[in-house]
Order: C-alpha cells, then sequence, then structure tokens
C-alpha cells in the first residue's frame, strides 16, 4: 500500500505547497498568459503532474496509471454524458426552430435593451438551467442565445461564466450538498441553510456587479429596479427555500421565481430606451427560413426547457437514477493508497449510474422531438452536430478530471489542503480557496465537496471553529472557482466561435473569480467571528 508523503519536498511544507501547486500554476498560465487551447494547457498541467507524483511524492507508475484512467472514466460517466446530452437537447431546439421561437418569443415580450436581456437570460434563465443540468451547459445554451441576440461571443461567454457562479452550489438538485453532508457526516439541511446564508449576498449582488462591467456604473441609475427585482428575489428564494423547505430545490425554484418575477415585473416597468443599448434593427426581424421550417407561436420555444426541467425534477423525485446502478471498486487502486492526513485507507469507487441525470436530460431531448415533431433526418443532424461541438470538450475534461485524480491519489491534493490549514488563525479566510482550487480542477462543485469537505471540517475542529461554516466555505468557495475552470469554459465555448480561444475566456475572469473569492473569505471569516 502506497503511503501519502504530506511534506515530500525536503521536509518543507513551503516547497512541497509550491511543487503540489505546480500542476495547476502550469495550467493556469498556458490557459491564461501564454492563450493556449484548454485542452493543451489541461495536458500540461497533467505532464507536470505525471512528474510530481512520480518523483517527488514517490507513488508508483501502476497507481498513476489506475488513478488517471479512473479519472477519465469519470469525465465520461457521468460529466461529459450531463453535459454531451444537454448539448443535444439544444441541438434539437436548434433543429426544431424552437430556439429561434425562445429568440423571438425574448425580443417579442422583453424591452429592447441588452440589458436587460442580459440579466434574464444570463443571470435567471441560466441559473435554471444550472439547477438541472450544469457541467458547463448553461454557460453554452445561455451564451449562444445572447449571441444571437447581438452580443459579441466573448462578451456574452465572459458575462454568463460569471452570473453563473450564484447558482452552482445548489445545481443539479442539490447534488453538492448531499455529497458534502455524506464526506462530512452533517447534517444536509444545516449544511444547505450555512451555504445559502454565504452565498444569497453574491447572489443579489452579481447582478450588480455585471451590469457594470458590461455598461458602466451610470447604467445603475437608470435599470436599478429590475437588477433589485432579478436578485432579490432569487437571493430571497433562496434563502427561504434552503433554511426551510429543501435545499435540492433551492435552486429550481429561485431561478424559476426569479425569471416569472422579472418578466412580470417588465411587464409593469420599463427603463427609458436608451439607444446605446438598443438591439441592432436586423437582428430583431425573423431570420429567413428554410423550406420545411417551423413556423409558429413563439411561446413553443419554451417547450425545450420546460420539459428538461419537468423531466429532470420527476426522475429525481422517483428516484430513477438508482435503477441499475452499481458501485465498481476501480482494479488496482481501490485501498491501495493510505490518506496520512485522514489516517485510512483511500476508496477508488465508480459509481456506475446507467440512469442518472444525463439519461433524465437524453429522454428530455427524445420527447422534444417527439412534440415538436422533428424529422428523424433533424434528429440525426442534431446528434452530429453535439459530437462535432463535444469531442474537444470531452478530450479537456478528461484530461482535467485524470490530473485531479493523479494530484488526489499521489497526495498533493492534501499537500495543498494541508499547507492551507496550518495557516491557523488565516484559516477562515483562506480555507474558501480550497472550494476554489477543487473546482478549479474538477469543474465540479460536487467533485469539490468530495475531496477538502472533510479537510475542512479536520481543521475546524483543530482550531476550535465552527465545521459546519468551514464543510459550507468548501461550497461556497469552489462557486467562485467554477468560471475559471478549464472544463466549463470549453463546454461554454464548443457552441460559439470562440473554439481554440479558452485562454482569452479565462484572461477575462480570472481576476473576477478572484475578487469574489476574497469577497467570500472576509464573509466566511464574519460569520465565524462575529456572527457566532
Amino acid at each position: 500500500m502506497f503511503i501519502q508523503p504530506l511534506v515530500p519536498a525536503g521536509h518543507s511544507l513551503v516547497l512541497s505547497f509550491i511543487l503540489a501547486a505546480a500542476p495547476i500554476l502550469t495550467t493556469l498560465v498556458l490557459m491564461g498568459v501564454l492563450r493556449r487551447p484548454a485542452w493543451q494547457a489541461t495536458l500540461g498541467g497533467l505532464t507536470v503532474g505525471v512528474i510530481m507524483a512520480l518523483t517527488v511524492w514517490g507513488l508508483p507508475a501502476s497507481l498513476a496509471v489506475a488513478s488517471i484512467s479512473n479519472g477519465v472514466i469519470f469525465s465520461f460517466l457521468p460529466v461529459m454524458w450531463i453535459a454531451l446530452t444537454a448539448l443535444f437537447l439544444f441541438n434539437i431546439a436548434k433543429e426544431s426552430g424552437r430556439f429561434d421561437a425562445f429568440r423571438q418569443w425574448i425580443i417579442t415580450h422583453l424591452p429592447n435593451d441588452r440589458r436587460i436581456m442580459l440579466v434574464v437570460l444570463g443571470f435567471c434563465f441560466s441559473a435554471a438551467l444550472e439547477g438541472v443540468a450544469g457541467f458547463g451547459t448553461p454557460v453554452a445554451i445561455t451564451s449562444a442565445l445572447l449571441i444571437m441576440l447581438g452580443f459579441p461571443a466573448l462578451e456574452a461567454l465572459t458575462y454568463v461564466l460569471i452570473f453563473n457562479s450564484a447558482p452552482v452550489a445548489f445545481g443539479g438538485l442539490g447534488i453538492p450538498i448531499t455529497v458534502l453532508a455524506s464526506i462530512t457526516g452533517l447534517p444536509a439541511d444545516t449544511l444547505g441553510a450555512t451555504i445559502g446564508h454565504q452565498i444569497a449576498p453574491f447572489a443579489f449582488f452579481i447582478p450588480f456587479y455585471v451590469m457594470v462591467l458590461y455598461a458602466g456604473w451610470s447604467t445603475l441609475r437608470q435599470i436599478w429596479p429590475v437588477l433589485v427585482v432579478a436578485s432579490g428575489s432569487f437571493a430571497l428564494t433562496l434563502v427561504v427555500t434552503s433554511s426551510w423547505v429543501t435545499y435540492s430545490l433551492t435552486n429550481v425554484l429561485s431561478s424559476c421565481v426569479s425569471l416569472l418575477a422579472t418578466i412580470v415585473f417588465l411587464k409593469l416597468w420599463q427603463p427609458t430606451p436608451d439607444p446605446a443599448h438598443a438591439i441592432d434593427a436586423a437582428i430583431l426581424q425573423q431570420a429567413p427560413r428554410k423550406e420545411g421550417d417551423w413556423n409558429g407561436p413563439h411561446w413553443q420555444g419554451w417547450i425545450p426547457w420546460i420539459t428538461v426541467v419537468l423531466v429532470v425534477v420527476v426522475w429525481d423525485a422517483l428516484h430513477i437514477a438508482k435503477i441499475g446502478a452499481m458501485p465498481i471498486k476501480w482494479p488496482g487502486l481501490d485501498h491501495q493508497v493510505f490518506i496520512s492526513l485522514y489516517q485510512k485507507p483511500y476508496a477508488a469507487v465508480w459509481n456506475f449510474e446507467p440512469l442518472g441525470t444525463g439519461t433524465a436530460i437524453l429522454l428530455s431531448a427524445l420527447l422534444t422531438a417527439l412534440f415538436t415533431r422533428l424529422a428523424p433526418r433533424k434528429i440525426w443532424a442534431a446528434l452530429v452536430t453535439t459530437a462535432r461541438q463535444g469531442w474537444l470538450a470531452v478530450v479537456t475534461v478528461a484530461l482535467t478530471i485524470g490530473l485531479a485524480f493523479l494530484m488526489n491519489y499521489s497526495g498533493m491534493t492534501y499537500t495543498l489542503g494541508y499547507a492551507v490549514a496550518s495557516t491557523g488563525v488565516l484559516f477562515p479566510f483562506v480555507s474558501v480557496f480550497l472550494g476554489w482550487i477543487a473546482v478549479f480542477l474538477t469543474g465540479s462543485d460536487t467533485s469539490g465537496n468530495a475531496l477538502f469537505g472533510n479537510l475542512q471540517v479536520a481543521a475546524a475542529h483543530q482550531l476550535s471553529l465552527d465545521p459546519v461554516v468551514f464543510a459550507s466555505a468548501n461550497s461556497s468557495g469552489g462557486v467562485m472557482g467554477k468560471m475559471i475552470s478549464p472544463q466549463n469554459i470549453t463546454t461554454g465555448v464548443a457552441v460559439t466561435s470562440l473554439k481554440g480561444q479558452e485562454g482569452v475566456v479565462l484572461a477575462r475572469t480570472f481576476k473576477h473569480s478572484l475578487f469574489l473569492t476574497i469577497c467570500l473569505g472576509i464573509m466566511v471569516a464574519v460569520q465565524q467571528f462575529v456572527m457566532r
């Protein structure tokens, strides 16, 4: 059995921390500074990770291969299975004409103001998609819609990535919190409520923040009422649902309430028309249609999105994902590594769920095709388009999560965590960066909670701090790392003209991710030392 060393580099925790962070820094520099495509950056990070794992941490080559392969398979199912089926739903909507119908519905029923479009779609609508899918697909779908409304691709993707941070902790029907509770042994409802209190101020603040980035401070005077309604209804519903209803429906209910409240409010109040933010007249006109295209009422543009929300919620309520599910112990890796930090063997179990959330989204896509009477040749065209859009994202995510698993089983990840937990009185501030690092690596708040949830609790006990606050901080910190995750960015660019320019996107979002994480760290410190 391989015993993970916590301080392998010359008995120096600082040097060990730097070497453990080298794969992450390599990926960030290649993407954000040298502007290399995401697959090249993650391949570079994985290469450095393998070198460090074998030479500094002393991980046997057989375990390195097993851990990377485990990560690669996990990246296929469930991660990219969810992302690809959501992209398939998006392409079914496009082939059936319902995506364009949704665009036309938005143009018809919302003010002719790109700022309003950005709030309704980038914040409210994207959050609803995050509640049922996640893994970058809300970013891809919403960005594509904004581009169709005249937004430059880089602007659309950047702002949606920032908006997408708010709902992540409760995404996928609250699965990140379910995993966090199972890992830490803390009550899921208590964790959900605490995370809700940590995230709610940011959910309220981020729409104002993005609007200043997009249109400047002066725009707040013009559209602040709709920002208050959109962000306020979301944040209020988030707190109420996570505290007194159920954390699993928090994101779905918050986003639906916010979307409905904002649309209704815009029927009663609209900003003063501003030509500087009006949509170009050519875009407002109906696109020329090909023979055989659907040409009906615009409300049918809602069919794909209502279908997927209903199917996934019912799927979860009936526990269909558990049918046929089985845990598979990874050969040559399960219990072959000893976690020094936790003093226990490291399990390696792949949960095979053939009827998981991705399958529910696939069913939603097929039902959408049925409801819209889409011809088989167009269903096939949607499938081909999805494969063309998604293959590079699959490669990138496989490399990224392969690196994450390698760092986990070699002990590099636990060296990072051990170093951060050793900061003593500064831990309440820096703990959020553990979640931030974990989600950067895995692209998933769920995986980030599984990775560092226990470490946060152990450090909190050691420092006589509240374990619930810091387990929650891990999830909340991960939320802010989502906008810079190679997986999230790569899936997002899949349907835009920015393929191969993931580094440009990272450079645009990194400073915002860092700033918001620092703000969250301050809030967690206040929550621990002032509010308790």
